[in-house]
C-alpha cells in the first residue's frame, strides 16, 4: 500500500479489525520512509446484479447509490456518516436477501424508507424522481400523505 503523505511504495499492518459485522476490515498502517500513520478500509466484493425497470441488468455500484442520496440530500443538514450508515444499511440488507440479483425497485424503497425517517424534504426530492410524478397532484399527495402519518408509521 501507498503511502499518501510521502508516496513511498511500501506500508507495515500495525493492526487489523473486524468492522460492520465482519463485512469489512480497518487496516492501521504505518510508513517505513516516513512514519506517518494511515488507516485502509478493504471490503468483501460480491457480485450482485441491479434489474432495472428497463429490463437491463448493472453491477451494484455502492458509490451511485451514495451519489442518489447525496442528490436528494442536497443543501440538507445531513452528515457524512448519516449518507455512509444509510447506503451501508441498504447494502446489508440487499446482501442478506442472499440472492445474486435485485430489482432496484427494492433499492429504491430502501432509499426512500431510510429518507422518509431521517429527512422530509430529502425524501420528497427522491420520491420524486424514483416515482416519476406525473404532476404537481401527484405530488402534492404524496406530501400530504407524509405530513398527515404518525412519525412511527410507515408510507405505503
Amino acid at each position: 500500500m501507498r503511502c499518501p503523505f510521502c508516496g513511498y511504495k511500501d506500508s507495515r499492518v500495525v493492526d487489523s479489525r473486524d468492522i460492520e459485522s465482519g463485512e469489512s476490515i480497518r487496516r492501521r498502517r504505518e510508513c517505513p520512509e516516513c512514519g506517518q500513520r494511515f488507516s485502509t478500509y478493504e471490503r468483501v466484493a460480491l457480485s450482485l446484479q441491479v434489474a432495472k425497470r428497463d429490463g437491463r441488468r448493472e453491477e451494484f455500484d455502492r458509490q451511485k447509490l451514495i451519489n442518489s442520496i447525496w442528490k436528494a440530500c442536497e443543501k440538507r443538514d445531513l452528515s457524512v456518516d448519516t449518507v455512509e450508515s444509510i447506503a451501508r444499511t441498504i447494502e446489508h440488507k440487499i446482501h442478506r436477501m442472499g440472492t445474486s440479483e435485485v430489482p432496484s425497485t427494492v433499492i429504491g424503497e430502501y432509499v426512500m424508507d431510510s429518507l422518509r425517517d431521517i429527512d422530509e424534504v430529502a425524501y420528497i426530492r427522491f420520491a420524486s424522481v424514483y416515482k416519476s410524478f406525473a404532476d404537481l397532484d401527484e405530488m402534492r399527495a404524496e406530501m400530504e400523505r407524509l405530513a398527515a402519518r404518525p412519525v412511527s408509521e410507515p408510507l405505503q
